[in-house]
């Protein structure tokens, strides 16, 4: 029976008007888009839940923050605010804003890993895996075995298989493993959390062989209020005190803060020891000078860095976080009463359906996380996203396709954005899908595409046998 809808703990003020087209619309727009979600204009959609990466709706506290964002190319007011705000969250010594996650990538992981080494970690996303390979290194996914079984429910499902983890190292050698990422909440794995006893385990490997520790931190918060929520030892702390001890157990993190920190533009890299690491943040320091901006900036305006600094400590209000997980928990119970499975329980940012228990007759390398993503478009003009064997893509040594843990299609949820009757029609669009699922035979084959991330610009075709 489906849970009670969490109310919003705010009050609309501004409203962007959408619109509806028609199914003979979509589907000639979907074509024309070669069947990539990517290459459709965002006026075409209805519901965008392609991603809730800098689609979140800004604050009346961050749009004022807009209006004060001192756009001095060095040394701004703003600037100072962000590393102080950021400083305090999370206790780190040194904060280096950067325009957006991948970004931070580009100016960290080269400093850790060349052609030979591994990267390991709870599950890599698809730009962080590029950037592993992108610096010479491969990645490799740990994640703890539950994960794999969407119909499994329990807590933790993003966490690292630690005995896995020790194994990989003795497998490899300490010496090539250039850095080990702990994704927080686990993207990959349909946004699942991990859990603090994780995280110490973790870091006590890494410091036994000497390999650094790196925290993607681009859903930090949420994962803070799954801990809190279902983590015995955590109940008492503050979200605030969660997050603090968390990084405590880490040796730097890489964020987008285009999730959790709820603003359109925004990446931070914090290193934890500044006398320790001089070395490091020297390197750090020219990246950024040399990609992305003078370092008090990092590629981001005057007033992106006070809207960031905002929404840092917006994120973390327990009435806010309760309302967003509450979100995903009232979309999945529509998906049990009809018998539609996802990724269970349900994680954080979204609700991962599983497409490939919906097309079981469509085998991974036609792609069934796509085959639900169009079909979702056609249904009812929502967008949503593969992720699956299509976006992780081929083997960067012999090209040849990857065979996915999982086929979902990520229904990711903008922050602060829709309201009870949008999630409705999430619900209703599956249901109409799931009807009609078996009778579609094949998925989709690739007609072109680039060598890295192909997913983003890749064209496909049907499969007509």
């Amino acid at each position: 029976m489906a849970i009670k809808y969490t109310p919003e703990p705010f009050r609309i003020k501004m409203v962007e008007t959408i619109k509806m087209t028609t199914r003979e619309e979509r589907e000639q727009k979907i074509a024309a888009a070669h069947y990539n979600l990517f290459n459709l204009r965002g006026e075409d959609v209805y519901i965008d839940l392609l991603t809730d990466s800098g689609t979140n709706a800004m604050s009346q506290e961050q749009w004022a923050g807009v209006m004060r964002g001192d756009e001095a190319y060095a040394g701004a007011s703003s600037y100072f605010k962000l590393v102080e705000t950021a400083q305090e969250i999370f206790g780190y010594d040194y904060i280096q804003p950067v325009h957006q996650g991948r970004a931070a990538e580009k100016v960290l992981f080269p400093s850790f890993l060349h052609k030979g080494q591994f990267a390991i970690s709870n599950m890599f996303f698809d730009t962080t895996r590029a950037h592993v390979e992108l610096a010479g290194a491969r990645a490799i996914d740990c994640v703890v075995e539950e994960a794999k079984d969407p119909s499994k429910r329990c807590k933790f499902k993003g966490n690292m298989d630690v005995v896995k983890l020790e194994q990989l190292i003795q497998e490899h050698g300490a010496e090539n493993i250039g850095l080990v990422v702990m994704t927080i909440t686990n993207n990959s794995a349909g946004g699942q959390p991990v859990s603090m006893q994780n995280m110490k385990d973790v870091s006590e490997i890494c410091k036994k062989y000497g390999i650094p520790l790196d925290i993607d931190a681009a859903r930090y918060a949420e994962n803070a209020y799954f801990v809190k929520r279902d983590e015995e030892t955590c109940k008492d702390m503050s979200i605030m005190e969660i997050i603090h001890k968390m990084f405590s157990y880490a040796d730097m993190f890489t964020m987008s803060a285009k999730k959790d920190t709820i603003v359109n533009m925004g990446g931070l890299i914090g290193i934890k020891d500044q006398t320790k690491n001089a070395d490091l943040i020297m390197k750090i320091k020219a990246n950024c000078i040399s990609f992305e901006g003078f370092i008090t900036y990092g590629g981001l305006a005057g007033r992106d860095l006070e809207a960031l600094a905002i929404g840092l400590r917006e994120g973390l209000d327990e009435s806010y976080l309760k309302y967003r997980i509450g979100q995903m928990e009232y979309l999945a119970s529509l998906l049990d009463d009809a018998g539609i499975a996802y990724q269970s329980p349900v994680g954080g940012h979204g609700v991962f359906v599983d497409a490939k228990a919906m097309f079981p007759q469509i085998p991974y390398y036609e792609f069934p996380g796509q085959v639900l993503g169009v079909e979702l478009y056609k249904e009812a003009g929502i967008r949503a996203c593969d992720i699956g064997s299509y976006m992780l893509g081929n083997d960067p040594d012999t090209g040849k396709q990857l065979h996915a843990d999982f086929e979902f299609t990520r229904l990711a949820v903008p922050r602060r954005v829709y309201t009870q009757a949008h999630f409705d029609i999430m619900a209703d669009a599956l249901i109409a899908i799931q009807k009609r699922a078996h009778e579609i035979k094949h998925g989709y084959k690739i007609t072109w595409e680039p060598p890295i991330l192909r997913h983003f610009q890749a064209s496909l075709a049907p499969i007509e046998k």
